[in-house]
């Protein structure tokens, strides 16, 4: 079964383009280059014999409940750490497992942090090396940079099932080389960069539909051994015009070590 949705698209500019987020110090702030609407089609992982699987299309979906209730406060993150290190053990295979990041994202103008609605992927491959010195020190990044790693994001309905803007992969067989986009990411304190996606009509969309808080999806960013990094995105669309829901999620940023 495939659903209409619009997503953003990067577009191939002639020089090096960039986000800059919290611009002028205001929490929140984001400053985008060009993006391209486009309309594509989105298969549904729910499907009969449709599921899919991290190795094959470097993003998997699986039934994960949490103990947390509410994502705020000095309490949870100690339990939803442990929750993800089993899952991502018993998933991937990982042998260690660090989570470095959290962000609370909600579908509402006033939010500090909204959905992505931007094709991408989180790293570039020197976006990646720092971001393992960012969260190891050079010391023990140089250990880990000798064996296999990987940053994979992990995420998550918060409140409610998605009903709109639900997370929408782009498998990774269908991307060609060329569609790639360098993009620097500014922030106040530091500099990164990330991967986004320039249109492609080969692209093969897929999400899960309907997913609860009890489900989770686990995808590869990055990884210094070779598995693809998978593009994706926030999907404009509803999956039930009689459902009034906020979308709220959390995505949790992980460097795992095989």
């Amino acid at each position: 079964m495939t659903q209409t949705a619009t997503v953003n698209y990067h577009v191939h500019k002639p020089e090096r383009q960039a986000f800059e987020l919290d611009a002028g110090g205001i929490v929140g702030n984001l400053i985008a280059p060009e993006l391209a609407p486009t309309q594509v089609q989105v298969f549904d992982e729910r499907a009969v014999g449709a599921s899919t699987t991290f190795e094959e299309a470097s993003v998997g979906f699986t039934t994960s409940p949490t103990k947390v209730r509410a994502f705020d406060g000095p309490d949870w993150q100690h339990t939803y750490d442990a929750e993800l290190t089993t899952l991502l053990t018993a998933e991937i295979d990982a042998k260690e497992v660090i989570i470095f990041d959290h962000t609370l994202r909600t579908d509402d103008p006033d939010a500090a942090r909204k959905p992505a609605r931007n094709v991408h992927s989180d790293y570039s491959l020197n976006g990646a090396k720092q971001r393992l010195i960012d969260v190891l020190g050079e010391e023990t990044a140089a250990e880990w940079a000798k064996g296999h790693y990987a940053f994979v994001n992990v995420w998550r309905p918060v409140g409610a099932p998605i009903n709109s803007a639900p997370l929408g992969f782009i498998l990774p067989d269908s991307v060609e080389k060329r569609d790639w986009i360098l993009l620097d990411l500014i922030y106040p304190d530091r500099k990164g960069q990330i991967l986004g996606l320039a249109a492609n009509p080969d692209h093969r969309w897929i999400y899960r539909s309907k997913m609860t808080p009890d489900d989770v999806a686990y995808f590869n960013i990055y990884d210094n051994k070779g598995r693809p990094s998978i593009g994706h995105s926030a999907l404009d669309m509803v999956e039930d015009p009689n459902i009034q829901t906020v979308r709220q999620s959390i995505e949790s940023r992980t460097l795992v070590r095989y």
